[in-house]
């Protein structure tokens, strides 16, 4: 039995770091063009030069993303690119456009081409096409189920590998490509610059009565029509191997270091038990669904894993993420004085208790016994984002441990 990769989103080298110590087996991150995050911090050459020596030290693949849908005067920047990355030497490089694709190959024969699901891979002659053409690995569209998952294994070659989505956020447009934003704000999508418009709340308004908004409900559940749940499929995963996913794929190239600390230590924890036993597998999936709840979601779902999902995989009633822990820091160093050394992301304060979150799956719970700032000045909380701090804890946190707090009701 071939194992399969776990797959972890970075926007930047903290999340690639934290992805890498937490469980990934492979990250993908995008570059600062080409990719379809915009939005997202992203690597310099620089960055991206660390982040791959630094997961390469410890066993970890990188994959960098160039997979917008180009038009022509995209093709000198991205001829440009694809010579750079051929000197960073990532691991694969991930594309979605034909013409990328050629590029690339051209450019960078040496590095492995994986076929973006933003190329709408929904059928085995597709996945057959790209074989010829030398792809190393197909990203199956989020529309296939399982059923079409292996059908597609059956009919290509061993070398081929499929990569799949298997939690984080939903498209409501067909494999991503969507033309919802471009229209309302001007910011294309297929570029990496996607506003999320399938997230607001939508009224109808009749031509001769402006001013008067008619909400659209379908019952009266709400109005948010196109909101989707979150996938997850973190219950299913001897089905996934079954079907012959050869990678399974975390969305959130968007997402915290706490998001990807909590995804990738519950599916790391998951593949790991379910290749020892699917007896210990199926004893452990109450903890892994306590534990991947932890991250930020809008409900859960599996997508069309299973056929195609109904309104009960819609959320009308809003379109906020929830969460029951908030994001502290990320251990940067343990200091001569045995304190943590972070930046920290959210208010906290002396004499709060807070949870270290260790990559061997325990969580901590633990003091806050003093705080310091850069001046060395004592500091009974830390109301500032990103100050650079010196925590001192009831329990003395390792280097990359995630500090969270859990929050009441």
């Amino acid at each position: 039995m071939r194992k399969a990769e776990l797959l972890i989103p970075s926007k930047g080298i903290e999340e690639l770091k934290t992805a890498v110590v937490y469980g990934a087996d492979a990250v993908y991150i995008g570059g600062e063009t080409m990719g379809l995050r915009a939005g997202a911090k992203n690597f310099t050459a620089e960055e991206m030069s660390e982040g791959i020596k630094f997961a390469h030290e410890r066993g970890t693949k990188v994959y960098v993303t160039a997979n917008i849908l180009a038009h022509n005067d995209d093709l000198d920047e991205a001829e440009r690119y694809f010579h750079e990355l051929k000197e960073i030497k990532p691991d694969a490089l991930i594309v979605a456009d034909p013409g990328m694709f050629s590029l690339a190959k051209e450019i960078c024969p040496e590095i492995d081409l994986h076929v973006s699901t933003q190329a709408n891979n929904t059928n085995y002659r597709t996945f057959q096409f790209w074989e010829k053409m030398g792809a190393a690995r197909v990203v199956s569209a989020r529309e296939l189920s399982l059923k079409e998952i292996k059908e597609i294994r059956g009919k290509i070659g061993d070398s081929l590998e499929i990569e799949s989505f298997v939690h984080g956020a939903m498209c409501i447009s067909y494999s991503g490509r969507c033309l919802l934003s471009n229209y309302f704000t001007g910011h294309d999508a297929n570029h990496g610059e996607c506003k999320h418009p399938c997230r607001w709340k939508y009224s109808v308004v009749e031509a001769s009565r402006p001013g008067v908004y008619l909400p659209i409900e379908e019952n009266d559940r709400g109005t948010f029509i196109f909101n989707s749940k979150d996938l997850c499929m973190i219950e299913h995963i001897p089905e996934l191997i079954d079907a012959g996913v050869d990678s399974f794929k975390i969305e959130g190239r968007m997402k915290t270091a706490l998001y990807v600390a909590a995804a990738a230590r519950t599916y790391r924890r998951a593949l790991d038990d379910f290749y020892e036993s699917e007896e210990k597998y199926r004893e452990n999936i109450p903890w892994y669904l306590e534990e991947i709840k932890k991250c930020t979601t809008r409900e859960f779902c599996t997508g069309f894993w299973f056929g195609k999902p109904t309104y009960e995989s819609q959320i009308y009633s809003d379109n906020t993420y929830s969460t029951e822990y908030t994001y502290l820091g990320a251990v940067e160093e343990i200091n001569d004085r045995g304190e943590a050394v972070l930046h920290q992301k959210n208010k906290f304060s002396v004499g709060e208790t807070v949870e270290i979150m260790k990559t061997d799956y325990r969580n901590a719970f633990v003091r806050v016994e003093s705080i310091r700032n850069e001046d060395g000045a004592e500091m009974e909380s830390a109301p500032h984002p990103k100050q650079k701090l010196y925590v001192k804890f009831s329990e003395t946190p390792d280097k990359y441990d995630i500090i969270r707090r859990k929050e009441e009701g």
